[in-house]
């Protein structure tokens, strides 16, 4: 039984950069940098990114390469006789899976705006006529299935033909146009007259808005974008790095990923911004800003069905980049969990997946009235919470503890593995950091999203 390897160092940056950068950096990232005082917001992000994600990072890439193993075999290779590190793998997995379940429905959506835009369906609508076509696909359970099974089947297509001809070789294609979709789309957005004041509400730090929520509220904010942007804790990182060989040190790597996920990030807010204050709308419309807000812009914007094609295609290509990495992540543990081949394991997957994220596509219309955390929340809040609030920081425990403590793998194994190969060696003097101050940061954010979730309403 064969998972397959990677054939190049730029496939494994590629294909680790896909599963970082997802939704998250499009959606959400530029609608809370402009709310909490742009550049002055990004630049906590960035000092957050360095200091809490990457060093996380590198646990998992170094796990994964030392180990040559998923997440379903990884720790049962490397933990000392006796310790219980291994259970995690069942908390890796499931949180895999709860991903997808929820994951595929969003996907769903992109896939969705991307045939409405090709097909001139928003054309002469106003704002609420956009609304309402929103509205529509989410009270109609036949259409949101329909569309979450075509990603399914088509990430499930990629991993079908192995880790280098499938998921390596179309993931760098897909990233290498993502790229380069986001550089001609922030030109055009840059280009549009009236966007110098998006740029500048964007661009220039407004420590006013800064203080206006908060210290407190604002380095959470950052730290909690950071610590999820990059899916750290439940091993879909580590799977790529047990593809990889040992010419290039892995810090290196991490920080390469790294890089890729902030420019994806920065970049969507100079397709965002300017082009919202050159048509007047405000970017500060929440989740409305992608589905309702955008294709009002891209209506008013010459050649408008054009760029608006050209942007769901890249968000398209973003939702996918990252199913497919999870997908990989699930199969290659269950291969080695259950001693079964590749295509056996996606020939089941394929079906399992779909039907576990009917749930969240029933969600929004015949079980809307299901509330599993209160009023107002649906089952997709439910799934993402279990998985952003719960299995990431607490795996990122996990990884952190496995890699310092001399219970686990140890501090000396981790770094002799880190350094093993050219390039950036891993700072030896943040041991005392990554050993106390980084774990009782991420226990932090675990803490305060449960505070926030449960107690500050």
């Amino acid at each position: 039984m064969e998972r397959g390897s990677f054939s190049s160092r730029l496939g494994f940056i590629l294909v680790s950069a896909g599963c970082a950068i997802g939704l998250g950096n499009v959606w959400r990232f530029p609608y809370i940098t402009g709310q909490y005082g742009g550049a002055s917001f990004v630049l906590i992000y960035l000092v957050f990114l360095a200091i809490l994600g990457l060093p996380i990072m590198v646990a998992e890439f170094a796990v994964g390469r030392a180990s040559k193993r998923s997440p379903a075999m990884a720790f049962d290779t490397l933990e000392p006789k006796g310790t219980l590190w291994h259970l995690h793998k069942y908390t890796a997995i499931a949180g895999n899976i709860l991903l997808m379940m929820f994951y595929t429905t969003i996907s769903g959506w992109m896939l969705y705006y991307l045939y409405k835009m090709v097909t001139g369906a928003f054309e002469g609508k106003d704002v609420e006529a956009i609304g309402g076509i929103f509205g529509t696909l989410l009270s109609d359970p036949v259409t949101l299935a329909g569309n979450m099974m075509a990603v399914v089947l088509v990430c499930g297509f990629v991993c079908y033909l192995g880790a280098e001809k499938g998921v390596e070789r179309i993931t760098k294609w897909m990233m290498t146009c993502l790229l380069f979709l986001m550089v001609v789309l922030a030109v055009n957005s840059v280009l549009l007259p009236g966007s110098s004041e998006g740029l500048r509400y964007y661009l220039s730090p407004d420590f006013g808005r800064l203080m206006e929520h908060g210290v407190d509220e604002v380095v959470f904010a950052a730290m909690g974008q950071a610590f999820f942007t990059l899916s750290i804790g439940i091993g879909s990182l580590a799977i790529f790095g047990s593809y990889i060989g040992k010419s290039k040190s892995l810090t290196g790597e991490a920080v390469l990923v790294i890089l890729l996920d902030t420019f994806v990030a920065l970049t969507a807010g100079l397709i965002i911004f300017p082009a919202c204050f050159s048509f007047g709308v405000s970017p500060s419309s929440g989740p409305n800003l992608l589905f309702v807000t955008l294709p009002n812009v891209f209506n008013d914007m010459p050649l408008g069905r054009f760029w608006g094609s050209l942007f769901f295609l890249f968000m398209t290509f973003a939702a996918m980049s990252t199913v497919i990495a999870v997908f990989e992540n699930i199969i290659a543990s269950l291969m080695e969990l259950l001693g079964k081949e590749r295509r056996n394991v996606i020939r089941w997957g394929i079906p399992a997946i779909i039907l576990l994220s009917m749930p969240c596509v029933l969600g929004f219309n015949l079980w809307s009235d299901i509330h599993p955390l209160g009023e107002g929340t649906i089952i997709l809040d439910l799934e993402d919470f279990l998985v952003s609030n719960n299995l990431l920081p607490l795996g990122s425990l996990v990884y952190l503890g496995f890699c310092t403590s001399r219970y686990g793998w140890g501090w000396n194994n981790f770094i002799k593995e880190v350094d093993t190969g050219e390039g950036m060696k891993f700072p030896k003097w943040l041991r005392f950091y990554v050993t106390y101050i980084l774990p009782i940061i991420v226990l932090y954010i675990f803490v305060r999203g449960y505070y926030a979730m449960f107690f500050a309403k």
